[in-house]
């Protein structure tokens, strides 16, 4: 690994540097936990927490902005501005789950964050498993009782193995991006609350719904089941590309202490083939609406957090 490229990365954010530390050069634990301190008070995360509504939300809603435009999603994109997101992003971050902000956070969103789709208390969760495995993985993270939710997307698991957010709709097959934001979830669950063997065979079983298909191949035929899984971006929010399912399998197997799969063979070359000639990765695509902030310097151009995760689960696939 290039020496460079760990500079560039500990120098773009605190956000990134903490990890950095953690995954990349063994910092011992002290050091890297006085870096993440500074996500409240430095850099994106400070900006972000800024962006805060004094009853503990962001832009006035759960999933959309207040008095948000629906004609604008046609125009401009998905907007990504309200609670939901941002609580993801946060947790991304790394804040300090244990910190009084992050305390008074998850207890003010569930005092007054209300799901768009029907009124229900944010920590209820919504309808959508997709919307839920974050739900799950947010909350679980900044230390509340997501019980409930987990249970139902428990009972949503499809007969392949994986989940849908169109199953409510009539869909009998699961879908990458569904799947690997449920993942996530109850990766987060089981790493919070010790998890049970219900939750642990969901995992399992979602698991092996990817893996069967490299992570992003069609199981019929083979062939790339979407081309855009290839392009990496960052922040994913729902969206799904094979680095995100590798730095998952990354995270799972470090929890449950076990070696990579060997099917994860054909994401790893994949994702080899993008690394620049200096070492990074570049950020491939990312979608329109509105932000807080923007976090790389533009399609095309190296990104640091893709090169974070790009490095770290290179590590893990071959120490």
């Amino acid at each position: 690994m290039l020496p460079s490229v760990i500079d560039w990365l500990l120098d773009t954010d605190p956000a990134i540097a903490w990890q950095v530390m953690r995954d990349l050069t063994d910092a011992p634990e002290a050091a890297w936990r006085a870096e993440r301190r500074k996500v409240e008070t430095q850099g994106w995360g400070a900006r972000l927490l800024s962006c805060q509504d004094d009853d503990g939300q962001w832009a006035g809603g759960a999933f959309v902005p207040a008095g948000f435009d629906w004609a604008e999603w046609q125009e401009r994109g998905q907007p990504f501005t309200a609670t939901c997101f941002a609580l993801t992003q946060l947790r991304e971050f790394g804040l300090d789950p244990r910190s009084d902000r992050a305390q008074w956070t998850a207890l003010m969103v569930g005092r007054n964050a209300r799901w768009d789709e029907g009124g229900q208390p944010f920590w209820d969760g919504e309808t959508e498993e997709c919307i839920n495995g974050r739900t799950v993985a947010d909350g679980a993270y900044f230390g509340v009782d997501v019980a409930g939710i987990v249970e139902r997307l428990l009972g949503q698991r499809l007969d392949d193995g994986g989940w849908n957010c169109e199953r409510a709709n009539g869909s009998q097959r699961s879908s990458f991006a569904t799947t690997i934001n449920v993942l996530e979830g109850l990766l987060e669950y089981e790493r919070a609350t010790g998890g049970s063997d219900d939750v642990r065979a969901a995992r399992r079983s979602g698991e092996e719904y990817l893996l069967e298909r490299r992570l992003f191949r069609r199981l019929s035929t083979g062939e790339p089941a979407d081309e855009q899984f290839l392009r990496l971006t960052y922040p994913n929010r729902w969206r799904y590309d094979l680095l995100r399912a590798l730095d998952y399998f990354r995270a799972a197997g470090l929890l449950d202490d076990c070696p990579p799969d060997p099917r994860l063979d054909l994401a790893i070359e994949q994702l080899r083939a993008r690394q620049l000639d200096d070492g990074r990765w570049p950020l491939d695509w990312k979608p329109g609406g509105r932000v807080w902030f923007e976090m790389d310097d533009g399609v095309g151009r190296p990104s640091a957090w893709i090169t974070l995760r790009a490095l770290r689960v290179l590590r893990w696939w071959q120490p």
